[in-house]
């Protein structure tokens, strides 16, 4: 009868446990709205910044996990960077120790109901005052904190049974194995309860209640901010690259501390009892447990920031997507920018490998090839991000051994990049409008647009597959495009105007082939100048810089 009684008190107390850690979460994390999201964005300029946002947020909120999937979804967002996330990552570890000292300080030294329960009718009140707003987010986090010690009580209680019941002698560390087991279980505790901090707060009371011994609840405190790690890497799954190397981040940056706490286990006894002996204080179990989860924490940042520009270096090659992979330049690099006359040649040769992307965009903008928007979206990405690439490739050429020939050179080269720059903003826009207008009534209108529409396809790939041709000029191909857009689109002012077609469908028709003709223009415009500068370029060379680039490149466009 004994064996139930004790066994009801402690799932009752661990389901208080459980349900006054989630109300903490949740009413803090609501009460605290935008300031968790402004203090972390804001406060993470740098590793320092972001270890000291980490952990006033997780002290706050009470939970690494919350602050880890927010980080992760500013990450996602491009809100921060993946290294602006590494900071908060450590003090998030460090933050989440607060949960021991609130056990360790105010749970076993206080009279839990004369505490307690005044807090959870004063929480109570709040929400039925005001049942919204932050009022009663407070109230909702004030009933938590209330419920957190009365579980706290309820489990003292129900493992001080256990203890009078059972022979505990078994429930002690001895050795590798056991030390071992008593990790796992620490891990596996976390990741039922995806909560650290209820975790550590059960171990700091079985402990104190004599359930387990020292050592082992060491190894399951050190278990339990392993454990901690499977929220962000389950949050990670599906995101982007990023925020799996920040979730990575997590796993090593534990795993590590995890390591080091067992590496010098004997070393932080030792330590932890010397303070108590230096500054004449009583460490009890609790008190003890978290000294030693504080320290490890902080050790391991101590350890791992002034290697913090190593590791991210590391992660940065790790979780690729192709989006990354094909956004990295194929011919730039820091040597050549050393050397003015070879970050030229470079820079054609990069600029003329964007320009069959671009092709391929409006092909797929206008319906050519059969592709998923998602796709779609991921190669406008791509074409911008190389676009950034060599903008500040230009801008990073040494300035000092410039001739004025060359810095006119590197002048015309970054005037061509923004040219192709604008055609795959202007592609992208008009992906959107052609894709939701309104096909035209009038048969043979419509199939002109589509003609003409097709006509600008074709005639962009034969002026990329002439572009070393030094005899070729682009200017009359884009008058000759520019006056049957004029045609074009006096037929479909006529039309409108005569109630054939909708004016809506005239409007419509109109957007798309005005951002046409600007991509048009653009293209032409670079395509202008990128062979001007290789006609001079080929002046003092045998051998064009581009031959070697051109044949497989035209053979995919052809294909």
């Amino acid at each position: 009868m004994e064996i139930f009684k004790v066994t009801g008190a402690l799932l009752g107390g661990l389901g208080l446990f459980l349900l006054a850690i989630g109300m903490m979460t949740e009413g803090l994390k609501l009460a605290a709205g935008p300031s968790l999201r402004k203090l972390l964005s804001n406060w993470s300029s740098t590793p320092l910044k972001g270890i000291f946002s980490g952990f006033m947020m997780t002290a706050i909120v009470q939970s690494s996990s919350a602050v880890m999937v927010a980080s992760l979804g500013f990450v996602n967002a491009g809100l921060i960077s993946m290294r602006q996330a590494l900071g908060i990552v450590y003090g998030a570890n460090v933050g989440t120790t607060m949960t021991g000292w609130l056990v360790a300080l105010i749970g076993f030294n206080l009279n839990i109901h004369a505490f307690a329960l005044p807090m959870i009718g004063v929480g109570m009140v709040a929400r039925l005052v005001a049942p919204r707003g932050k009022l009663a987010a407070a109230g909702l986090a004030l009933v938590g904190f209330g419920l957190f010690f009365v579980g706290i009580d309820v489990l003292k209680t129900a493992f001080e049974g256990l203890v009078h019941t059972f022979d505990i002698s078994k429930f002690t560390a001895e050795g590798v194995s056991g030390m071992a087991t008593f990790f796992l279980i620490g891990i596996v505790m976390t990741i039922l309860t995806q909560s650290s901090s209820a975790s550590i707060a059960l171990t700091i009371t079985a402990a104190a209640s004599g359930m387990v011994g020292l050592h082992a609840a060491s190894a399951m405190v050190i278990g339990a901010n392993v454990g901690t790690t499977s929220t962000a890497v389950i949050a990670s799954i599906g995101a982007t690259s990023y925020a799996k190397r920040v979730a990575s981040a997590q796993v090593l940056f534990n795993l590590g501390a995890a390591l080091v706490a067992f590496l010098i286990l004997p070393i932080l006894f030792y330590l932890i009892t010397g303070l108590g002996q230096v500054f004449e204080l009583t460490i009890d179990t609790a008190l003890f447990l978290a000294l030693f989860h504080t320290i490890f924490n902080v050790l391991g940042v101590l350890l791992v920031y002034p290697h913090n520009d190593r590791l991210a270096q590391f992660l940065d090659k790790r979780f690729l997507s192709w989006e990354e992979k094909e956004s990295r330049p194929r011919f730039l690099d820091r040597t050549i920018a050393k050397t003015p006359v070879l970050a030229v040649n470079a820079l054609m040769l990069e600029l003329q490998s964007i320009a069959p992307r671009i092709i391929d965009l409006y092909a797929q903008a206008v319906g050519h090839k059969d592709t998923e928007s998602k796709n779609f979206e991921d190669e406008v990405q791509v074409v911008k991000s190389l676009s950034i690439e060599v903008s500040n490739f230009i801008v990073n050429v040494e300035s000092s051994a410039l001739s004025q020939e060359t810095t006119q050179n590197l002048a015309i080269l970054m005037r061509s990049e923004q040219y192709f720059l604008g055609c795959a903003y202007g592609i992208e826009r008009m992906a959107a409008q052609w894709h939701k207008r309104e096909r035209l009534k009038a048969f043979a209108l419509e199939q002109a647009v589509n003609q003409y529409v097709e006509r600008v396809l074709k005639c962009m790939t034969s002026s990329y597959l002439t572009l070393t041709d030094n005899e070729i000029t682009y200017e009359d191909k884009s008058v000759d495009l520019q006056q049957a857009h004029d045609e074009i689109k006096a037929e479909l002012i006529l039309s409108g105007t005569r109630a054939q077609i909708p004016v809506s469908q005239m409007s419509e028709a109109i957007d798309c082939l005005a951002e046409v003709m600007g991509i048009v223009k653009q293209w032409y415009k670079a395509l202008t100048r990128l062979t001007a500068l290789q006609r001079e370029l080929n002046r003092t060379a045998d051998v064009s810089p581009a031959s070697a680039l051109m044949d497989p490149i035209a053979n995919n466009i052809a294909n």
